[in-house]
């Protein structure tokens, strides 16, 4: 018996557990009391309708599920951001779903759910796949509108992205299933066809108490944008359907009819299973992230057959580079060894760092991708690059822009997970938020941050120390414990992979066995757009 494995394994699989009970309670939205105040009314849930949409039998994926997660709890918090978004198939084809939540406040749009509508437009138009609107919303929370309604990136982006992936040649389909109001009205009528279901479904700029007020119309909220109204009379939606089902029915059958689409042309021959057993994976990962482990034991347990065609294998061996295939897909696969290694040039190299050597591989096997058209996958445990006077004279900074040149310049798309540690700028090498990767999501295991907690904590701790000095607030022994104790422990919720997945930073934390799943249809999604950009590195420093 292998007491390190099996301690290992019991620890991963607690973060797997309090996953799923976390997921468990975001399923329920705005809670069991609304959910049978909708079906009371003949109206099914965001969730009921996205997966009766879907395929049977085919693998989905969720995008965001944990958006939200701990915020706003002055407003009564805001699960999954108030709209489910899946990436999955309908008659066949694959499709990005949004359903608005209007258990979540009446589906009222917070920050962060203009973040995640835009975020599941961004991966629409990056992958050209047919997007479906399920919209059921009383549009943006008042009292938070001046962070929702003015700027770049907020509510009015998501008309903008309407109009640009309809010129694009993008299926854009649209159900009023609920309210649909004020800016949000243009929504569905600036998608390519719009039906709204009887009675249940209203569309207008402005409802009929904000009529009254404004020009004295006495109107009531059916006749002013109901289904007939809009159906018969303005000409505003395409269908009139009967109950949810009916609506959902009719875009299964619109979907059923589009055109096969051009494919990028990425390499897939039929998938097989790792020869070595996924589940290991649970007894590899250490519990502390200053732990070390083989990177090795992880790769061969997510690749086909666990082969693996390893480029310079015997050269800068703290980033692992590696051509194979993921549910038969051709990827290339640039990982962080999580191991101390040995360098014929260096001697010894820290697990988790990158070295001058490794980040010059790793810059070449990405242009090597770009050149071959294979897609790339980033496994992240980085603590960042190596540091001190040898590092810094041996030229890190230069080959260390050289790789986030070549990640940023990469024409073929991008998918990163993060196993472990993401820190400071190995998170900008190693394919971050920042960098556009098409797919990023977390492990329960990760940590996103600057620096490590211990580090940033010490430092944190200084500034705070300086400032209460400079007050004339003495600090004795015990206070110190206490200031580094509180300091420590806020550091480390905002390192935890569920204050990144409530603000988007990822996509999500997903149990490791999901992972080829998610790489699998990631690819799937990105053979919708063919690469139209050539790969060009810029100038670069040799």
């Amino acid at each position: 018996m292998d007491l390190t494995f099996n301690k290992r394994e019991d620890h991963n699989k607690l973060l797997l557990s309090k996953l799923r009970n976390k997921l468990n309670e975001v399923y329920l939205g705005g809670g069991k009391k609304r959910i049978d105040a909708l079906h009371s009314k003949g109206k099914m849930t965001a969730r009921e309708r996205v997966d009766y949409l879907f395929d049977d039998k085919k693998p989905s994926i969720e995008i965001g599920a944990l958006t939200g997660d701990g915020m706003y709890k002055e407003h009564g918090g805001c699960p999954s951001g108030g709209v489910v978004v899946k990436i999955g198939y309908i008659s066949g084809k694959q499709c990005i779903v949004v359903a608005n939540d209007a258990t979540v406040k009446a589906g009222a749009w917070f920050p962060i759910t203009g973040k995640k509508n835009l975020r599941a437009q961004e991966i629409a138009m990056e992958n050209r796949l047919p997007i479906i609107y399920l919209v059921d919303s009383a549009g943006v929370y008042l009292p938070m509108q001046d962070e929702i309604f003015p700027d770049k990136e907020n509510f009015g982006r998501i008309f903008r992205n309407n109009a640009i992936m309809s010129s694009m040649g993008i299926t854009q389909i649209a159900a009023v299933m609920g309210s649909c109001v004020a800016g949000g009205a243009y929504l569905p009528i600036m998608s390519d066809e719009a039906m709204i279901v009887d009675k249940t479904g209203s569309i207008f700029l402005a409802g009929s108490y904000l009529v009254k007020a404004a020009i004295g119309e006495d109107i009531d909220n059916e006749t002013l944008g109901g289904a007939t109204t809009h159906c018969e009379i303005s000409g505003v939606t395409d269908y009139k359907a009967k109950d949810d089902k009916d609506a959902l029915d009719r875009i299964k059958s619109i979907v059923g009819k589009i055109g096969d689409y051009d494919k990028a042309g990425f390499n897939r021959i039929e998938a097989a299973k790792p020869a070595l057993d996924e589940k290991e994976i649970y007894g590899i990962l250490p519990e502390s992230r200053a732990e070390q482990y083989d990177m090795y034991d992880i790769i061969n347990r997510l690749v086909d057959n666990s082969e693996l065609d390893e480029y310079k294998p015997d050269y800068g061996k703290s980033i692992i580079c590696t051509y194979a295939r993921i549910d038969g897909w051709a990827v290339g696969i640039v990982a962080n060894q999580r191991k101390i290694v040995k360098s014929k040039k260096d001697g010894m190299q820290f697990g988790g760092v990158i070295y001058s050597d490794s980040a010059d591989k790793a810059t070449r096997f990405i242009a090597n991708c770009n050149q071959k058209k294979i897609p790339l996958v980033f496994l992240q445990d980085v603590t960042g690059f190596m540091v001190g006077s040898k590092s810094e004279h041996g030229g890190i900074i230069k080959d260390g822009a050289k790789m986030v040149n070549a990640v940023s310049n990469s024409v073929v798309p991008k998918f990163t997970i993060v196993v472990g540690n993401s820190y400071g700028a190995g998170n900008y090498a190693m394919c971050g938020k920042a960098y556009d990767p098409r797919l990023i999501a977390a492990w329960p295991s990760a940590q996103l941050a600057v620096m490590g907690g211990e580090q940033a904590a010490k430092v944190l701790f200084q500034i705070k120390e300086a400032s209460l000095k400079a007050q004339g607030v003495e600090v004795d022994e015990v206070k110190k414990q206490e200031l580094l104790d509180e300091i420590t422990a806020k550091y480390n919720d905002e390192t935890s992979p569920y204050y990144a997945a409530a603000r988007l930073w990822t996509d999500g934390i997903i149990d490791p066995l999901d992972t080829r799943k998610w790489i699998s249809m990631g690819i799937e999604a990105a053979n919708h757009a063919p690469i139209e950009k050539q790969f060009n590195l810029g100038v670069i420093q040799v």
